[in-house]
Order: structure tokens, then C-alpha cells, then sequence
């Protein structure tokens, strides 16, 4: 079936531009909003001495026997804040009202903290910029099994997706790269590839490796950081890695905006990636 687009213009600038939300990411009236639970996370093996914050997001009229896709989304609170810039909670549960996506568990976890000698320090980007498998690991054999002791989730890989921006779009792709079982679908805005220790290491694993069964999409935005430099391009290791993956074989999807390395775009394409996303 065709897909008319309707005519929008591009804006002159490329830095300076903000995107408006949509309907999805707003409350809706006629739509229950969904149960949020706050989980105690007991201290980590993975990363010992970090504290961190999680929440389970399911939408309305979900049972704890419901069995369900699980969808893990980095930096925690950033993105389930419903005044924030991506809104995921709504999002999930006007898409899960109106049958765009299956109803699925939403797990929102904060990087690790680390407070030594009463300094609190971010973890974030030990966890999330590393191309290993310590933070896969780590949702897979010590955060999702907190989830399950309350919910039924799908162990299907091809039932659980990750989702990041920024170092968190670096630690989705390298989640599921790492642990092919344990995610199956993937969304990265304005993934930091380029300050990964050692350069991004996508363009050429993919050019040598087999293919891995993950459905990827990704946001870059024209004037991210370095966009005009030779070395550490934000924009175009973005472009890298999406080209690499297409040539590849990947199932793939790019959206490339306007403005800088911010969230905006990112959280306004959310309904959308997460229709893609899931669809087949």
C-alpha cells in the first residue's frame, strides 16, 4: 500500500531548530494512563560500588500473568519523564491504546552512580561507551531478573528491545551486538560512536563479520558535535554505521534532522521508531 507524505519545508538552518511534539507524546484523553513501579536495586556484580534508579512502565489493563515484550530504555528517568524530552511512558501508552505496538513492559534504568568519600560521581560513561559486554551482562543477568520476579516477560530476543541516546545509543547497539540472545531490536538517537575508547568499531566489524539478527533505527542530526571535522565526526559516524549495516544487510532504518547533539528530535520520532520498530 502506497504512503502519501504531506509537504513540510526544511528549515535554512540546520542549527537553531527545535521539532514539536505530536499527538502520541502528549496525554490522551480516553487513554489510562499506565502503572509505574520504582524496583530496589540490590548492589551490582557487574559494577560494584554504582547505585542506580529503576522503573517498570506497562500500560493499562496489563496483568502480572500477562506475558509480554520488554523494551529497556537507557538513562532511566531522562526518558520516562512525562514533562521531559522524550515522554516515554505516554508514548507507550497511547501506542499500546491504540494497537500501534504490542503492549509490552517498559524497563527505564539510570546509569550507575558511584559516591566515594561523600562525591557522587557519574558512571555513565564507563557503562555505556565500552565495546563489551559488562552492560548487556548487566540487564540481562541482574536487571531483568528483578523484572521477572514481578511480571512475565518474553525471553525471546526477538521480543526485547533497547533503546539510548547519545553514549545510551552506543550501549544499545553494543548491547545487542554483544548478546545476540538477549536483544533483538534496537533504537539509537544521536549515538556517540565517535568517543567510544578506540574509535566507533561498527563500519568495519560490519564490513568483515556475519550478520546478526537485529532490527536497528537510527537518528543523527546534521549539526551534531564535530559534524565538519575530519576526526571524532559525530554526524557522519552516525552515517558510517548506518551505511555499514545497510551494506550489510541489516533491517535498518535512518532519520537524519536538523539541529544539534540534543534529545529533541529523538523523543519526537519515538512514536514513530517504536511503530517501525515493532511492526513484522
Amino acid at each position: 500500500m502506497a504512503t502519501t507524505v504531506r509537504y513540510s519545508p526544511i528549515p535554512t538552518s540546520q542549527v537553531d531548530v527545535t521539532y514539536e511534539y505530536g499527538p502520541d507524546s502528549e496525554p490522551r484523553a480516553g487513554v489510562a494512563p499506565g502503572t509505574v513501579v520504582e524496583l530496589h536495586m540490590p548492589p551490582s556484580r557487574r559494577f560494584p560500588g554504582t547505585s542506580r534508579r529503576i522503573w517498570v512502565h506497562r500500560p493499562a489493563g496489563l496483568s502480572a500473568e500477562d506475558e509480554t515484550a520488554v523494551m529497556v530504555f537507557n538513562d532511566g528517568w531522562w526518558y520516562l519523564d512525562p514533562d521531559g524530552d522524550v515522554r516515554g511512558g505516554t508514548v507507550l501508552d497511547n501506542l499500546a491504546a491504540a494497537d500501534d505496538i504490542t503492549a509490552m513492559t517498559s524497563v527505564f534504568v539510570d546509569p550507575g552512580m558511584r559516591n566515594a568519600d561523600g562525591v557522587a560521581t557519574k558512571h555513565r560513561n564507563a557503562e555505556y561507551d565500552a565495546f563489551d559486554s559488562e552492560y548487556a551482562d548487566f540487564l540481562l543477568d541482574e536487571v531483568l531478573p528483578l523484572v521477572e520476579a514481578r511480571f512475565r516477560i518474553s525471553s525471546d530476543p526477538r521480543m526485547r528491545g533497547i533503546c539510548g541516546g547519545s553514549s545510551g545509543g552506543n550501549a544499545a547497539l553494543t548491547a545487542a551486538w554483544w548478546r545476540t540472545d538477549g536483544f533483538g531490536r534496537v533504537i539509537t538517537f544521536n549515538a556517540s560512536f565517535a568517543q567510544m575508547p578506540g574509535g566507533n568499531p561498527y563500519p568495519s566489524l560490519l564490513a568483515n563479520g556475519d550478520a546478526r539478527a537485529i532490527k536497528i533505527f537510527l537518528q543523527a542530526a546534521h549539526r551534531d558535535l564535530d559534524w565538519d571535522q575530519r576526526e571524532d565526526n559525530w554526524f557522519a559516524d552516525n552515517l558510517d554505521t548506518a551505511s555499514a549495516l545497510a551494506r550489510a544487510g541489516y533491517d535498518v532504518r535512518l532519520v537524519v534532522g536538523d539541529g544539534g547533539h540534543s534529545p529533541n528530535h529523538g523523543g519526537v520520532l519515538l512514536p514513530d521508531a517504536l511503530r517501525w520498530l515493532w511492526s513484522a
